[in-house]
């Protein structure tokens, strides 16, 4: 089943993931997909605007011979991490309570 991601809710699990660990862009890609069903045609464009917001930065590294390009999380984009939870806990409560037919309060 195809699923489609909200924007923000991508950058939270790309943000996410690289709050544990840095990353090369195809071991995100498949860090990511062990959860959603995204390619890394989707997640490309993702990094590039990310790291245009300043909420990650690049280095390189040599592997066998090539670069590889790995992404680290900057202090601003923990900061955005942190209010995309946020905002995802609220999401997620309130999608439950309607879902589950809860009453708030």
């Amino acid at each position: 089943m195809a699923i489609q991601v909200p924007t923000e809710l991508l950058d939270g699990c790309v943000l996410g993931a690289l709050s544990r660990q840095d990353f090369y862009g195809y071991a995100l890609t498949q860090a990511v997909r062990q959860h959603l069903p995204i390619s890394e045609s989707t997640l490309y464009p993702v990094l590039r605007r990310l790291k245009k917001n300043g909420w990650l930065t690049t280095y390189d590294e040599a592997y066998q011979g090539r670069n590889r390009r790995y992404y680290k999380l900057t202090r601003t984009g923990q900061q955005q991490l942190t209010k995309i939870q946020g905002e995802w806990g609220d999401f997620k409560q309130a999608m439950s309570e309607l879902l589950e037919g809860k009453q708030n309060g």
